[in-house]
């Protein structure tokens, strides 16, 4: 095992990388707090930070704003260290209905989540390594700012057995279920044990392996690895590391001085309910926390345990949980990738859990300290930034403003330069050269049909023909499908896609897209994916002059940073008006073009597109979820009345944008495909109670058997 950053590449840091390169880790030498990496699409940011990586020999956590984005910064990574430890740590549920109350309907929603068995895999690997080993890089989402348990606590629960060793069956047992562990007399999986005699079975929860322990005469004879797959042996091992099963850990001692604080506080919070007449809230919590407490009694863990995360790791009140963060030594580099959208993101988190938590709260289903079981506020993030990289070709206010270092990062790789850029009208008319705003480099038909025509009958067929792929972006979901059908029906292979496309089937068809299924994609906001299209020659951005989110300098840059990856890069802007977004965002391309052009004639470099294998991120995203999962979430929510069911929808919709509001795309996802679910039963509920008798009764019929008699 190796101890230090070992990078295999056949690349060479070229360009204005080196420069990058050197920068940043001077700046990390020198204590630098915040720098930032200005990198341009495809100039090889990661490539950079890997080199930095090397040289600074530190255990490093990045940080990505979405599984997808994560999940290909993993790869690489992987690829760049193969004699390391590189991990993946994001949200292991595949669906999460967070627990709630609707105070207006009197609904409580239990919390409901499906875990992906794989991902919590690749979590408790990730927190094993960063504490095992020095040369770490693990690369999460936003999600790591949440609670996760006591390290301190973790690492003392662990188990090291050795050949030669006494072995005490009963404090064995004793110890497997402090750790979580659960016995089973069936087949072994993930977390579990069993005991056969003087022969103990356990498969950990970071390992795909089962260890078999055989202590016949009183002391650990044998430890021997199986694969549960193969039935393949290895003998004859010295010893093993046994880690806990989940991350919320308490020792015995401990959770006894906890159990004695959470008593107390449901005591003080029951005298407050019955001096103030809320008998019904009081009878609620005591229910519920005794029911809690009896478990945590007796197994040491319960459901919803994290609630109960301040006493149980004798934080004060009000006390930042201990989060990803304290897993690592106090020196590592922390690294934010795409940091325009990640930093408002972990900025945003607190606020949305926050109003969730306290409804709870106030109606008797929480007490007060489960307000604790929260992310990070930005200002205790804050104080945990060190070393810091931002990454990002279009850096925030925020970064731009904290930075000691920008390190500019324009020159590709490849040769390839920024797309060139063409401003085209929106609306249709009879136009000459003087009429426009820039000078194209080509003439426009007279009359000019206007955008969408231009684009269809212009632009897009040399595209198709040289067997390249087109992107659209439309400022509405509405006009993403409508242009889609349109398209369609002039025979061209298009797909939309947008946020009401859940994860999966986005993912699936970026990677048809790829492979030349469609040649076209009509989507609202592009840049969400954080997938690289080198296949894409051609962007069109409808409506490019309606100043927004959507069409703000950022948005415009990274948008036309799409079309950077082919050599035939062009993007086309359809504007009637220059506004001051459009302005800036030509003129940042055309600087960065002019750059990289002079950069290619000295030294004599031909561009080349983009050679990218098409990888199936869908596996170690853990995102194979189908309608079946959610529906067995939602399986309480479905039985409800009508009425019921229509406030459930209402109240989900607006909690959904609420999440969107407080950036936490994550659960907003979640809870619109929830919606989506129970809307259509809603609707099938309504077609039928519209039926006429005798049709009801050949429905009902359908329903049992299968089929109308």
């Amino acid at each position: 095992m190796s101890e230090k950053f070992v990078l295999k590449s056949d690349y060479k840091p070229s360009g204005d990388q080196p420069e990058a390169i050197a920068g940043l880790i001077q700046g990390v030498q020198d204590g630098e707090r915040f720098q930032t990496l200005l990198g341009a699409t495809g100039t090889g940011k990661t490539f950079t930070i890997a080199n930095v990586i090397q040289a600074v020999q530190k255990p490093t956590l990045i940080i990505a704003h979405n599984k997808t984005l994560a999940a290909q910064l993993c790869n690489e990574f992987r690829r760049f260290f193969p004699e390391n430890a590189v991990e993946y740590f994001v949200s292991y549920y595949d669906y999460y209905q967070p627990e709630a109350y609707i105070a207006r309907s009197d609904t409580y929603i239990e919390k409901e989540a499906q875990i992906n068995q794989e991902i919590d895999r690749l979590r408790h690997a990730a927190t094993q390594s960063v504490l095992t080993r020095k040369d770490v890089i693990i690369v999460a989402t936003v999600s790591c700012i949440y609670g996760l348990g006591s390290p301190k606590e973790y690492e003392n629960t662990v188990m090291h057995l050795k050949v030669g060793e006494d072995f005490d069956r009963e404090k064995v047992l004793q110890r497997l279920v402090d750790m979580q562990f659960t016995r089973t007399q069936t087949d072994l999986t993930r977390g579990t044990f069993r005991m056969r005699g003087t022969l103990m079975e356990v498969m950990p929860v970071n390992e795909e392996f089962i260890y078999r322990i055989d202590a016949t005469r009183g002391f650990i004879e044998h430890i021997d690895r199986q694969d549960p797959i193969t039935k393949a042996f290895q003998s004859n091992l010295k010893d093993m590391w046994l880690f806990p099963a989940k991350h919320f850990i308490t020792a015995s001692k401990e959770r006894e001085a906890a159990l004695v604080k959470i008593r107390e506080e449901l005591k003080e919070r029951l005298e407050y309910f019955e001096k103030n007449g809320k008998l019904l809230e009081a009878e609620r919590l005591e229910r519920k926390t005794k029911y809690d407490l009896e478990l945590l009694e007796t197994l040491g863990y319960c459901n919803g345990v994290e609630n109960y995360s301040q006493p149980l790791s004798g934080r004060a009140p009000g006390e930042p949980p201990d989060t990803l963060f304290e897993y690592f030594p106090d020196d590592f580099l922390l690294v934010i990738d795409e940091s325009h959208v990640t930093v408002p993101q972990l900025g945003g988190m607190y606020e949305g859990d926050r109003s969730r938590k306290q409804s709870l709260i106030e109606h008797g289903f929480r007490l007060p300290s489960a307000a604790d079981n929260r992310p990070l506020q930005f200002h205790e993030l804050e104080k945990k930034m060190r070393k810091t990289i931002f990454v990002s070709a279009t850096p925030g206010k925020y970064e731009k403003e904290n930075s000691s270092r920008i390190a500019e990062q324009i020159i590709r790789p490849t040769g390839l330069v920024d797309p060139e850029v063409v401003l085209l009208p929106v609306t249709p008319g009879d136009y000459e050269a003087g009429d426009l705003p820039i000078e194209l480099p080509f003439a426009i038909p007279s009359p000019y049909e206007g955008q969408v025509h231009d684009l269809l009958n212009n632009r897009i067929p040399e595209v198709i023909a040289r067997g390249e792929r087109i992107l659209v972006t439309t400022l509405t979901k509405k006009m993403s499908e409508d242009l889609t059908t349109f398209m369609t029906e002039r025979g061209l292979k298009v797909r939309y896609l947008h946020s009401g496309i859940e994860t999966v089937e986005r993912l699936e068809i970026l990677s048809e897209f790829r492979k030349g299924t469609y040649d076209i994609i009509v989507g609202v906001n592009l840049l969400r994916e954080g997938l690289d299209l080198p296949e894409v020659s051609l962007v069109a951005i409808m409506d490019a002059d309606k100043e927004g989110f959507l069409r703000s300098e950022t948005s415009l840059i990274q948008t036309i940073g799409r079309a950077a990856r082919n050599v035939r890069g062009r993007v086309l802007l359809y504007a009637d008006n220059m506004t001051g977004s459009l302005d800036r965002a030509i003129k940042e391309t055309e600087r960065r073009r002019a750059k990289q052009v002079a950069y290619n004639i000295k030294h004599k470099i031909t561009p080349k597109t983009i050679i990218k294998a098409i990888d199936d991120l869908r596996e170690i995203l853990g995102l194979s979820a189908s309608e079946k999962d959610i529906k067995a979430i939602l399986k309480l929510e479905l039985t409800a009345d009508s009425h019921e069911l229509g406030d459930i929808i209402k109240q989900k919709e607006k909690e959904m944008k609420e999440a969107a509001k407080n950036l936490e795309f994550e659960l907003a996802a979640i809870l619109r495909d929830e919606i989506g679910q129970l809307d259509n039963e809603l609707r099938k509920r309504n077609r039928e109670s519209a039926l006429p008798d005798k049709e009801k009764k050949q429905v009902e019929k359908k329903g049992r058997h299968g089929r109308t008699r």
